[in-house]
Protein backbone atom coordinates (compact mmCIF):
# COMPACT_ATOMS: atom_id res chain seq x y z
CA UNK A 1 0.00 0.00 0.00
CA UNK A 2 1.17 3.21 -0.73
CA UNK A 3 0.61 5.48 2.17
CA UNK A 4 1.04 9.34 1.46
CA UNK A 5 -0.03 11.64 4.61
CA UNK A 6 -0.17 15.52 5.19
CA UNK A 7 -2.38 18.54 5.98
CA UNK A 8 -4.93 20.61 4.49
CA UNK A 9 -2.99 23.63 3.86
CA UNK A 10 0.68 24.78 4.80
CA UNK A 11 0.35 23.98 8.74
CA UNK A 12 3.94 24.47 8.83
CA UNK A 13 6.68 27.38 7.42
CA UNK A 14 6.88 26.09 4.15
CA UNK A 15 10.36 24.66 4.03
CA UNK A 16 10.19 23.32 7.32
CA UNK A 17 6.53 21.32 5.93
CA UNK A 18 8.44 20.01 2.76
CA UNK A 19 10.93 18.53 5.22
CA UNK A 20 8.61 16.64 7.28
CA UNK A 21 5.88 15.47 5.28
CA UNK A 22 5.82 14.22 0.94
CA UNK A 23 1.65 16.01 0.15
CA UNK A 24 0.18 18.53 1.15
CA UNK A 25 -3.85 19.55 -0.25
CA UNK A 26 -3.48 23.14 -0.81
CA UNK A 27 -6.08 25.27 0.25
CA UNK A 28 -5.46 28.65 -1.32
CA UNK A 29 -6.72 27.58 -4.24
CA UNK A 30 -10.03 27.05 -3.23
CA UNK A 31 -10.96 30.51 -1.99
CA UNK A 32 -8.85 32.69 -4.18
CA UNK A 33 -6.14 31.06 -6.17
CA UNK A 34 -2.78 32.18 -6.00
CA UNK A 35 -0.90 34.03 -8.73
CA UNK A 36 0.86 31.84 -11.48
CA UNK A 37 4.23 33.32 -10.49
CA UNK A 38 3.31 32.08 -6.65
CA UNK A 39 2.64 28.45 -7.94
CA UNK A 40 5.82 28.09 -9.42
CA UNK A 41 7.45 29.36 -6.50
CA UNK A 42 6.41 26.52 -4.35
CA UNK A 43 7.10 24.12 -6.89
CA UNK A 44 10.66 25.09 -7.08
CA UNK A 45 10.92 25.29 -3.59
CA UNK A 46 9.65 21.71 -2.93
CA UNK A 47 11.41 18.49 -3.54
CA UNK A 48 11.38 17.03 -6.95
CA UNK A 49 9.03 14.16 -5.22
CA UNK A 50 6.95 16.02 -2.94
CA UNK A 51 3.08 15.78 -4.13
CA UNK A 52 0.67 18.71 -4.00
CA UNK A 53 -3.04 18.48 -4.05
CA UNK A 54 -5.42 21.47 -5.80
CA UNK A 55 -8.83 21.94 -4.07
CA UNK A 56 -10.84 22.86 -7.08
CA UNK A 57 -11.89 26.89 -6.77
CA UNK A 58 -15.34 27.18 -5.22
CA UNK A 59 -16.69 29.27 -7.71
CA UNK A 60 -17.20 25.63 -9.63
CA UNK A 61 -19.05 23.89 -6.71
CA UNK A 62 -20.16 26.39 -4.21
CA UNK A 63 -22.61 29.23 -4.85
CA UNK A 64 -22.27 32.82 -3.93
CA UNK A 65 -24.60 32.66 -0.94
CA UNK A 66 -21.75 30.04 0.51
CA UNK A 67 -19.69 32.63 3.68
CA UNK A 68 -16.87 31.14 1.83
CA UNK A 69 -17.46 33.76 -1.09
CA UNK A 70 -16.13 36.22 1.44
CA UNK A 71 -12.63 35.58 0.88
CA UNK A 72 -12.89 36.18 -2.73
CA UNK A 73 -10.70 39.67 -4.02
CA UNK A 74 -13.68 40.73 -6.31
CA UNK A 75 -17.01 40.19 -4.80
CA UNK A 76 -19.34 38.66 -7.31
CA UNK A 77 -21.83 40.96 -8.95
CA UNK A 78 -25.53 40.20 -7.94
CA UNK A 79 -27.31 39.65 -10.70
CA UNK A 80 -24.49 36.85 -12.08
CA UNK A 81 -24.69 34.75 -8.84
CA UNK A 82 -26.93 32.45 -11.05
CA UNK A 83 -24.16 31.71 -12.99
CA UNK A 84 -21.48 30.37 -10.55
CA UNK A 85 -21.23 27.11 -8.57
CA UNK A 86 -23.05 23.72 -8.15
CA UNK A 87 -20.93 22.27 -11.90
CA UNK A 88 -23.18 24.80 -13.99
CA UNK A 89 -22.52 24.47 -17.50
CA UNK A 90 -21.78 28.68 -17.98
CA UNK A 91 -19.05 30.45 -19.34
CA UNK A 92 -18.15 31.75 -15.27
CA UNK A 93 -17.87 28.10 -13.98
CA UNK A 94 -15.47 26.96 -17.66
CA UNK A 95 -13.25 29.92 -16.72
CA UNK A 96 -13.24 28.85 -12.45
CA UNK A 97 -12.12 25.91 -14.10
CA UNK A 98 -9.08 26.75 -16.23
CA UNK A 99 -7.81 28.77 -13.11
CA UNK A 100 -7.94 26.01 -11.18
CA UNK A 101 -6.18 23.28 -14.28
CA UNK A 102 -2.98 26.54 -15.01
CA UNK A 103 -2.68 26.14 -10.78
CA UNK A 104 -2.13 22.31 -11.63
CA UNK A 105 -0.25 22.70 -14.47
CA UNK A 106 2.33 25.08 -12.58
CA UNK A 107 2.38 22.59 -9.19
CA UNK A 108 2.47 19.71 -11.23
CA UNK A 109 -0.66 18.33 -9.05
CA UNK A 110 -1.81 14.32 -9.92
CA UNK A 111 -4.98 14.52 -7.97
CA UNK A 112 -7.56 17.65 -7.64
CA UNK A 113 -10.31 17.40 -4.88
CA UNK A 114 -13.87 19.02 -5.71
CA UNK A 115 -15.77 19.32 -2.55
CA UNK A 116 -19.10 20.32 -2.36
CA UNK A 117 -21.75 21.92 0.40
CA UNK A 118 -24.72 20.46 1.68
CA UNK A 119 -26.59 22.56 -0.31
CA UNK A 120 -25.52 20.88 -3.40
CA UNK A 121 -28.29 18.23 -2.38
CA UNK A 122 -28.89 15.10 -4.90
CA UNK A 123 -31.87 16.94 -7.19
CA UNK A 124 -32.36 15.92 -10.80
CA UNK A 125 -30.80 19.28 -11.56
CA UNK A 126 -27.55 18.86 -9.51
CA UNK A 127 -27.00 15.08 -10.69
CA UNK A 128 -27.29 16.49 -13.98
CA UNK A 129 -24.70 19.26 -14.14
CA UNK A 130 -22.34 17.01 -11.81
CA UNK A 131 -22.28 14.28 -14.51
CA UNK A 132 -22.29 16.94 -17.58
CA UNK A 133 -19.02 18.84 -16.26
CA UNK A 134 -16.90 15.64 -15.24
CA UNK A 135 -18.06 13.73 -18.61
CA UNK A 136 -16.54 17.04 -20.19
CA UNK A 137 -13.72 17.91 -18.26
CA UNK A 138 -10.10 17.10 -19.56
CA UNK A 139 -7.78 15.17 -17.03
CA UNK A 140 -4.45 15.03 -18.55
CA UNK A 141 -3.86 11.79 -16.42
CA UNK A 142 -5.31 13.78 -12.76
CA UNK A 143 -7.28 12.00 -10.33
CA UNK A 144 -10.17 13.33 -9.51
CA UNK A 145 -11.65 13.50 -5.81
CA UNK A 146 -15.52 14.31 -5.02
CA UNK A 147 -16.23 14.95 -1.85
CA UNK A 148 -19.61 15.75 -1.01
CA UNK A 149 -21.65 16.86 1.95
CA UNK A 150 -25.22 16.45 2.74
CA UNK A 151 -27.59 14.07 1.74
CA UNK A 152 -25.95 11.79 -1.02
CA UNK A 153 -26.70 8.02 -0.22
CA UNK A 154 -23.28 6.13 -0.53
CA UNK A 155 -25.03 3.40 -3.14
CA UNK A 156 -26.17 6.89 -5.49
CA UNK A 157 -22.57 8.15 -4.76
CA UNK A 158 -21.02 4.80 -5.65
CA UNK A 159 -22.73 4.57 -8.75
CA UNK A 160 -21.77 8.00 -10.42
CA UNK A 161 -18.22 7.86 -9.04
CA UNK A 162 -18.21 4.86 -11.05
CA UNK A 163 -20.09 6.39 -14.02
CA UNK A 164 -17.50 9.13 -13.58
CA UNK A 165 -14.67 8.08 -13.10
CA UNK A 166 -14.34 10.10 -9.45
CA UNK A 167 -13.03 9.04 -6.18
CA UNK A 168 -15.10 9.68 -3.46
CA UNK A 169 -13.23 11.26 -0.27
CA UNK A 170 -14.41 11.18 3.09
CA UNK A 171 -13.08 11.45 6.65
CA UNK A 172 -12.78 7.65 7.62
CA UNK A 173 -14.08 8.76 11.16
CA UNK A 174 -17.70 9.77 10.22
CA UNK A 175 -18.33 7.06 6.73
CA UNK A 176 -16.60 4.33 4.81
CA UNK A 177 -15.46 5.28 0.86
CA UNK A 178 -17.30 3.28 -1.79
CA UNK A 179 -14.30 3.67 -3.50
CA UNK A 180 -11.66 1.07 -4.65
CA UNK A 181 -8.26 0.69 -5.02
CA UNK A 182 -7.32 4.18 -4.04
CA UNK A 183 -9.03 5.87 -0.93
CA UNK A 184 -8.64 10.13 -0.29
CA UNK A 185 -9.43 10.43 3.50
CA UNK A 186 -9.81 14.25 4.88
CA UNK A 187 -9.72 14.13 8.71
CA UNK A 188 -11.74 17.07 9.99
CA UNK A 189 -11.31 16.60 13.63
CA UNK A 190 -14.95 16.33 14.22
CA UNK A 191 -15.48 15.26 17.78
CA UNK A 192 -11.67 15.53 18.77
CA UNK A 193 -10.97 17.05 21.88
CA UNK A 194 -9.24 19.95 22.13
CA UNK A 195 -8.84 20.00 18.27
CA UNK A 196 -6.93 16.75 18.73
CA UNK A 197 -7.65 13.61 17.43
CA UNK A 198 -7.23 10.48 20.35
CA UNK A 199 -4.77 7.69 19.46
CA UNK A 200 -8.18 5.55 18.94
CA UNK A 201 -9.31 7.92 16.21
CA UNK A 202 -5.98 7.50 14.61
CA UNK A 203 -5.97 3.27 15.11
CA UNK A 204 -9.19 3.77 13.24
CA UNK A 205 -8.48 5.93 10.45
CA UNK A 206 -5.41 3.70 10.11
CA UNK A 207 -7.45 0.32 9.76
CA UNK A 208 -9.95 2.30 7.60
CA UNK A 209 -6.54 2.24 5.16
CA UNK A 210 -6.52 -1.70 4.74
CA UNK A 211 -7.09 -2.98 1.86
CA UNK A 212 -6.49 -0.30 -0.73
CA UNK A 213 -3.48 0.17 -3.07
CA UNK A 214 -2.92 3.79 -2.50
CA UNK A 215 -4.48 5.85 0.57
CA UNK A 216 -3.83 9.85 1.07
CA UNK A 217 -4.60 10.86 4.57
CA UNK A 218 -4.84 14.52 5.01
CA UNK A 219 -5.45 16.31 8.34
CA UNK A 220 -8.10 19.74 8.71
CA UNK A 221 -7.96 19.84 12.28
CA UNK A 222 -6.01 22.79 14.64
CA UNK A 223 -3.71 20.29 15.39
CA UNK A 224 -3.34 18.99 11.88
CA UNK A 225 0.81 18.65 11.62
CA UNK A 226 1.05 16.94 15.47
CA UNK A 227 -2.00 14.77 14.12
CA UNK A 228 -0.57 13.68 11.09
CA UNK A 229 3.35 13.35 12.67
CA UNK A 230 1.36 11.28 15.04
CA UNK A 231 -0.35 8.77 12.51
CA UNK A 232 2.37 8.03 10.76
CA UNK A 233 4.82 6.94 13.71
CA UNK A 234 1.23 4.98 14.28
CA UNK A 235 1.81 3.34 10.66
CA UNK A 236 5.44 3.28 10.98
CA UNK A 237 4.80 1.20 14.69
CA UNK A 238 2.19 -1.44 12.53
CA UNK A 239 4.48 -1.62 9.68
CA UNK A 240 2.83 0.39 7.22
CA UNK A 241 5.39 3.17 6.70
CA UNK A 242 4.43 6.13 4.63
CA UNK A 243 5.89 6.04 0.80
Amino acid sequence: MKLHIGCCGFALPQKTYYQRFGVIEVQQTFYQPPKAATATRWRSEAPPDFQFVVKAWQLITHEPSSPTYRRLSKPIPAPLHARYGSFRATEEVRAAWEVTRSICEELAAPVVLFQTPASFTPTQAHRAQLENFFRELPRAGRRLIWEPRGLWEPREVAALCGALELVHGVDPLQQATTSTGLAYYRLHGLGAPAGSHSDAQLEKALAACAGFDEVFVLFNNVHMARDAERFRALAQKLGEPER
